[in-house]
This record gives C-alpha cells, structure tokens and sequence, in this order.
C-alpha cells in the first residue's frame, strides 16, 4: 500500500499534543546523536526523565557538560508567546530550555529558540518573571498561582537556526574539544 499523504489540522496537532510532543523529542535525540556521530563522538549519553517534575524532559551528558534540557514545541506561525518554566531547572549546573519551531505538516525543525546560559553555567535569572497561573480555575472562577513556575517570555530567548548552533550553545565548539582528546597523552 503506498503512502499517502495526510494534512494536518490545527485540531489534530491540539488533540494530539502529547503525541506530537513525543515526536518531536524523538526526533530532536536522533538529530543530535546523529550530528555528534558524524563528528566522531560517540559516547554521549541521553537519559528521559520519567515524569516532568523537576524540570526537564532529557539530561544529555556530552563534551564533559551535562545538560537538563526542558523541550518546548510550536508550530510555525504559532502566536506562543510565551513559556513556562519550572525553578527546579534553576537549580541544575547547565539547566537550559529549547524551544523548537516545527512545520506543522513534517515536524521539521525550522528553528530554534534557546533559554539558557553557556556550558556549565546556571540559567538566566528567572525570579523577575511573572509566576504562572493554573489554566482551568476553580468553582469560583479563580485560577491560582503556580509558584514553582515561572512564565518566560519569547523575547528572552535566541534564535537558533541551525542544529550546529544550538550543539555549540549546549556542549562548545565539539569539534575543538574532540582534536584535544585526541592530541592529548594517553
């Protein structure tokens, strides 16, 4: 049976959120390992976070830095303008968030927009931003604060357009790194 091409509906990508979400942390895992196999590192490691209460979804060890990464994703043309972070973030050695712009019918990376700081450095001070809200209220109406999360804003992360950029945030000049593992004395 040959392939056939479905379109994507706003509604399908709403529904299946945490479908999608999966997707696209599986296919950012096999784009980074690839691209640092294909520079000859072949001993980073990935580890999942089972549930996402601290924080993260993945902590990639490589290049001598470990990194808590919380995954974001929007579609292209998505009018997000914002997200939510957990402080416990804050507490890991090189915590960053990666926000990835998909295409809405390929999941193909368009770009991406980093949170973070260089490697085996703390994230940006986060305690200016506004605290996040619960989106359903209760019988009253009020939608309670979440203290533990943090909403940052849009405009405080850089664009990335490139896999090559984000490994260099991540983990520094890879390639450097390996010629002086390399070199060094055994």
């Amino acid at each position: 049976m040959p392939f056939s091409h479905v379109s994507m509906t706003s509604t399908t990508h709403n529904d299946q959120s945490s479908f999608r979400e999966k997707v696209l942390e599986h296919l950012f895992v096999a784009d980074l390992l690839r691209y640092l196999w294909q520079r000859g590192i072949t001993d980073a490691e990935i580890l999942a976070a089972e549930v996402d209460n601290a924080g993260y979804d993945l902590v990639v060890d490589c290049n001598d830095i470990i990194r808590h990464i919380q995954l974001k994703a929007s579609h292209v043309g998505s009018t997000t303008a914002q997200q939510k972070l957990n402080i416990r973030l804050s507490e890991k050695p090189s915590g960053c968030m990666i926000w990835m712009v998909f295409d809405p019918q390929t999941l193909a990376i368009a770009e991406y927009l980093w949170f973070g700081d260089g490697p085996g450095s703390k994230l940006p001070d986060i305690s200016t931003f506004r605290t996040a809200k619960h989106s359903k209220a209760n019988a009253q109406g009020h939608k309670a604060e979440r203290p533990n999360i943090r909403v940052v804003p849009k405009g405080q992360f850089t664009t990335l357009n490139t896999l090559p950029e984000l490994v260099d945030r991540l983990f520094g000049n890879i390639d450097n790194a390996r010629r002086l593992r390399i070199v060094g004395p055994k």
